[in-house]
């Protein structure tokens, strides 16, 4: 703890740090809380969209693995040179402070190819890869959104943290410390003021 000056007007100054750390502390907490919150959100989601994408891969293993044995068709047929993403299209969003990325929509190209060179099942294929494509892109977001917000998490905990255990009990202490030593001051002002007004007394008698 370093040293604080033992006056009146360093009293004031402790006081008024007090005041200002008191009055701040709770809004951290309340930073706090909501950052937690909403990464609790974000977690749970992204468990979610991850059960759901594991769901939609799964179901394309027995066309994927049909489709790749075929071999009469060219390696520029395959299935994945249908679906290419073209436009990411994501917003900004406020949380808490923090600024992150919101996915809204991926645009993919428009390839043409000759439905009687493929099986019948790759347009619905197709559509699947598609929408795992844009729950990639969501995984993606989810997981830059909980980067972002888990930074500052860990940076609202330690002002919280330096606060609570550090700010706030110095200046408690600084203000017990001069208390302590202004009232020592004054106690003795008044016995040396008794023990002058004593010798005058006795002195005119």
């Amino acid at each position: 703890m370093a040293s604080v000056k033992l006056t009146k007007n360093e009293l004031k100054v402790q006081k008024d740090k007090l005041k200002r750390f008191e009055r701040y502390l709770p809004t951290l907490e309340l930073k706090k809380q909501q950052l937690q919150t909403v990464m609790m959100k974000i977690t749970v989601e992204l468990e979610e969209k991850e059960k759901e994408r594991s769901k939609m891969v799964n179901g394309l293993d027995d066309w994927v693995a049909v489709f790749a044995e075929n071999t009469i068709f060219s390696d520029a047929k395959k299935l994945e040179n249908l679906v290419k993403p073209k436009d990411v299209i994501c917003t900004e969003d406020n949380i808490a402070g923090v600024t992150v990325p919101v996915f809204k929509e991926l645009s993919f190209e428009e390839i043409n190819y000759d439905i009687s060179e493929y099986p019948l099942w790759v347009d619905e294929a197709i559509v699947r890869m598609r929408d795992i494509a844009k729950l990639n892109m969501l995984l993606k977001t989810l997981r830059i959104q909980n980067e972002l917000l888990g930074k500052e998490l860990r940076f609202t905990s330690q002002r919280v943290n330096l606060f609570e255990k550090v700010k706030i009990p110095e200046a408690k202490e600084n203000i017990r410390k001069i208390g302590i030593y202004i009232g020592d001051q004054q106690t003795s002002a008044v016995v040396r003021g008794k023990i002058a007004k004593k010798k005058r007394q006795e002195a005119s008698v």
